[in-house]
């Protein structure tokens, strides 16, 4: 059984003026240790579509569940890391920070929500600023300290919504690569979106295909992590990608 079963969805959503669909009978599955990318141009409702798993909307068609269980509303089972640099707590530290989450769902005494924290922000590698506060800390490491947080609390499955987006060209690169080793010591499941294909095909052995609004399934890749710099055909699964997102309709690869 997939880890999450996302069937048939529709997603709606009133504005002032009128009722915009931001996704069209959108179905996928996840499966444990799946890094699955949803990839899509701006507008596709890809960034909605991870709101509404993580429990923030209703589907207006379909339904989503993760193992045996409905999703109707947020849950300590999915944590989402979002794009804003803001999301930590600015009157807490580092440490209280990563333990805030673990102290208010009562899920470990204090003395070991503590441990839990320090052994993430260990992964991370923010050990040496543990104590500090996010007024102090760069962009990259913010960022790693909201991985860190949802790591701790140990969710069934993790969702990021173009954590990296706002970094510069070098910082990504490192946060990206921080995340593959992160994955590669727990293999943790994780829901991924971005706009970048390149960052697809790094972070993904799975990626979704969605059309410009309202979004709709396109196409899936699967075997992803298969491809390689190296040998030119992580180059030549870009462009395959780019043409099945914007050259007419798409079939499967």
């Amino acid at each position: 059984m997939a880890l999450l079963d996302v069937n048939g969805v529709t997603l709606r959503y009133k504005t002032s003026s009128a009722v915009v669909t931001a996704t069209e009978r959108v179905s996928f599955t996840v499966d444990k240790s799946d890094r699955f990318v949803l990839l899509g141009p701006s507008g596709c409702g890809k960034s909605t579509l991870l709101k509404a798993v993580g429990g923030y909307m209703s589907p207006s068609e379909g339904r989503m569940t993760i193992g045996d269980r409905e999703i109707h509303g947020p849950g300590a089972d999915r944590m989402m890391i979002f794009q804003e640099f803001d999301q930590l707590l600015p009157w807490k530290s580092v440490l209280a920070n990563v333990m805030f989450p673990l102290l208010t769902a009562r899920k470990l005494s204090r003395k070991d929500a503590e441990a839990r924290a320090r052994a993430y922000i260990e992964k991370v590698g923010l050990t040496r600023v543990v104590d500090a506060y996010p007024h102090t800390l760069s962009g990259g490491m913010k960022q790693r300290v909201a991985i860190a947080r949802g790591m701790a609390m140990e969710p069934d499955i993790l969702l990021m919504d173009e954590p990296f987006a706002a970094l510069d060209a070098l910082t990504r690169r490192t946060c990206q690569d921080e995340l593959l080793q992160l994955w590669s010591e727990t293999k943790f499941t994780v829901l991924f979106v971005t706009h970048s294909i390149a960052e697809a095909i790094r972070i993904g052995n799975r990626i979704l295909l969605l059309s410009p609004h309202p979004g709709r399934v396109k196409a899936e890749v699967v075997d992803v992590d298969k491809v390689s710099n190296d040998d030119g055909s992580a180059g030549r699964l870009e462009k395959e990608i780019h043409d099945l997102l914007f050259a007419g309709e798409a079939t499967a690869h």
